[in-house]
């Protein structure tokens, strides 16, 4: 893996891959995109592979964009990449994935969780999408997925809004399997897997396949529209002031341009 930004294991069947910048909050730099991407491929042409859990390192499953890289020019590399965001999120894949979420899950490390299969978090873990709240929309997968996963007036609230939610409430809402003790997320994501990963192989892969297939047809409708939004938006004066602001700890000054 690129530098030890995300890293693998693999054993009886479960491969773990695990954001690993907890210094910045495991936030997604292009080098983490081409991590995963590796890590994936991995996965996917590993016949002892099953079934994968994704976590974080740290204290936090992942912060979303790193607003310095996005800043710096790499938000195109970032969200477009081969994939989309963090060279995850539009993959194509046929072995499931669980997300085990500590801490917090924001922006795209929320979108990151959408697009896995399953999710487990611990009790005190929160979620968000602020996308708005810095002058960008949340099109990893948020604004796609978020709607058909809860009701439509819960999903706007987030999206509009940027105000975190606990894990009690992503449970109740069904975002996540199950929310754990604090710390015990991998271990109960991991006792899930092994009860995956002894299952027949083959039998996974097509029940998979059949219970995403609505999921996918819309993401497939959706995807184009979103992504020419989040082109023009991360483009916009706005979308600069917001990184900045994040940056310099700040209030944005809007411009609404």
């Amino acid at each position: 893996m690129s530098n030890n930004v995300v890293l693998y294991h693999a054993e009886n069947g479960v491969a773990t891959v695990t954001l690993n910048r907890p210094d910045q909050r495991n936030a997604i730099n292009p080098e983490v995109c081409d991590a995963m991407r590796d890590a994936f491929d991995r996965i996917e042409t590993d016949p002892d592979v099953r079934v994968a859990v994704l976590t974080g390192a740290g204290a936090m499953f992942c912060a979303g964009m790193d607003l310095k890289a996005f800043a710096g020019g790499a938000g195109d590399t970032i969200l477009f990449g081969e994939y989309g965001f963090g060279g995850f999120v539009k993959r194509p894949r046929t072995k499931p994935v669980i997300a085990a979420i500590e801490g917090a899950a924001f922006a795209g490390g929320f979108e990151m969780m959408l697009a896995c299969d399953l999710a487990v978090a611990g009790v005190s873990a929160q979620f968000a999408l602020p996308e708005v709240r810095i002058g960008l929309i949340p099109g990893a997968g948020g604004a796609v997925r978020l709607p058909v996963s809860i009701p439509r007036v819960r999903a706007n609230e987030i999206l509009l809004t940027g105000t975190p939610f606990s894990a009690a409430e992503a449970a109740d809402w069904g975002l996540i399997n199950h929310a754990t003790a604090d710390g015990q997320a991998l271990q109960t994501a991991m006792a899930i897997a092994a009860d995956i990963a002894s299952n027949a192989p083959l039998a996974v892969r097509h029940t998979l396949a059949i219970a995403n297939r609505a999921l996918a047809e819309n993401d497939a409708a959706h995807w184009p529209a979103n992504d020419e939004k989040i082109r023009d938006i991360a483009q916009s004066a706005d979308a600069a002031e917001g990184a900045r602001a994040f940056i310099e700890k700040r209030a944005p000054i809007w411009q609404g341009k």
